[in-house]
């Protein structure tokens, strides 16, 4: 039996970035994994300038070497496409001019990214990593959880678990009681193209909010090598109502839609289509327990407008690290204890998430998206805003104050 203070279920962004935090706070820690790296993920592969804040707050190195990395393309902001038609640029910080070390984020398959931050764990002594090894038994004792894989012969005690492995984890649902809900979750669907024509010169990510998938969106976001990750992603309750077809929808839309099919004319499939499920951080849920807390999507984090879910599980996942850290060194598991992990990922994300709530409502209503895209293009300080929700964390206090959407509803 391994006996540890922190195992992290889940090497991803989440569990990865936990792991580093306590090891460079000097903290060991035992970290699990289902997968042998590198490994697939499907995903959107788009990465906000979250990503690099967060590992670079953690150490400066990791920072710089994943912007020294070939595998990634450098992206500089998000481009929406409203349903008239009418396009909008909001660079991940605003006047952006491409200096060196300033905040942005990246576009990269994460079969690479995931193998980049398991890379950066075999740097470090204290992570013990094990791969192949899926943890599906979850008994919580006197002193601590006992968990193993299904046949019993792999064991790990622990005081203090970290759940991060991903939308279907079995702790969530099994320990937290969390379900599924299609009001809020996103059905996905992924494919690679290959010469996809006019993409953004800065490698903005495009967001095309088309009539027939809201609220939803089709998206194209451009990988190094000519490359392009192309997808469609619709809130659940939508698509069962409707009882949608998202890979038909996708393709009628490449082939049919009249700003789609000139850019996606000698476009060429590459591998198979795929799908994947987002649980969506639209409805507030409790992170913590006893002796655990629930990080990226396994904690349901992921961006309900956007569907941006990797920076938020770095976000969550380097958190959890720094409460674990106080949870050992006042040798305190209880959920009494761990609520304060819960209330500071709400502090900080809270005000961001109901933001893109309220933005995915507004989805639902094409001829309002199309006044927001207008309104946007001439708003100085709602463009910041939306700049701010895909760079950093620490959102503005107006975020929360109902004064500012008034004064945003009636400046003209």
């Amino acid at each position: 039996m391994i006996e540890t203070n922190v195992c992290i279920i889940g090497a991803g962004p989440a569990g990865a970035t936990a792991a580093l935090q306590l090891a460079y706070m000097g903290i060991p820690c035992v970290i699990v994994d289902k997968a042998v790296f590198p490994r697939d993920k499907v995903c959107g592969d788009g990465l906000s300038g979250k990503v690099l804040t967060v590992l670079s707050r953690i150490d400066k190195g990791i920072g710089e070497r994943l912007q020294q990395a070939l595998f990634k393309a450098d992206s500089w902001g998000v481009r929406f496409i409203a349903p008239n038609s009418m396009s909008l640029d909001i660079p991940y910080q605003l006047h952006y001019r491409k200096q060196a070390g300033e905040p942005h984020g990246f576009v990269c398959k994460r079969i690479d990214f995931d193998h980049f931050l398991v890379e950066e764990l075999r740097r470090c002594p204290s992570i013990q990593i094990y791969e192949g090894t899926d943890i599906s038994r979850h008994q919580l004792q006197e002193d601590g959880y006992l968990l193993s894989n299904e046949q019993g012969d792999f064991q790990v005690k622990a005081k203090l678990v970290i759940a991060a492995n991903g939308a279907y984890s079995g702790f969530t649902k099994e320990v937290a009681g969390f379900s599924m809900e299609p009001a809020h979750y996103v059905a996905g669907i992924r494919a690679y193209y290959q010469n996809v024509k006019d993409l953004h010169a800065d490698h903005f990510v495009e967001l095309h909010f088309l009539r027939n998938m809201l609220p939803g969106y089709f998206w194209i976001f451009p990988l190094p090598n000519g490359q392009a990750n192309v997808g469609v992603g619709m809130l659940s309750e939508t698509a069962r109502k409707k009882k949608v077809n998202l890979k038909k929808l996708m393709l009628e839309a490449i082939q049919t839609d009249p700003r789609l099919r000139e850019r996606f004319k000698d476009a060429t499939l590459l591998g198979n289509i795929s799908g994947y499920g987002l649980p969506l951080g639209s409805k507030r849920r409790p992170l913590y327990g006893e002796r655990y807390m629930l990080t990226g999507d396994a904690a349901y984090l992921i961006d309900p407008f956007t569907g941006e879910g990797i920076g938020n599980a770095l976000y969550s996942g380097r958190t959890a690290a720094q409460h674990a850290a106080e949870a050992i060194a006042a040798n305190d598991y209880s959920a009494a204890a761990l609520k304060k992990y819960d209330e500071h990922i709400y502090r900080m994300l809270g005000p961001e998430l109901q933001m893109s709530t309220r933005l995915q409502r507004l989805v639902r209503f094409p001829w309002l998206f199309n006044w927001l895209v207008k309104k946007a293009s001439r708003s100085k300080e709602l463009q910041e805003l939306l700049s701010c929700m895909f760079n950093e964390m620490d959102l503005r206090k107006r975020l929360a104050n109902p004064l500012f959407y008034v004064k945003l509803l009636f400046n003209r």
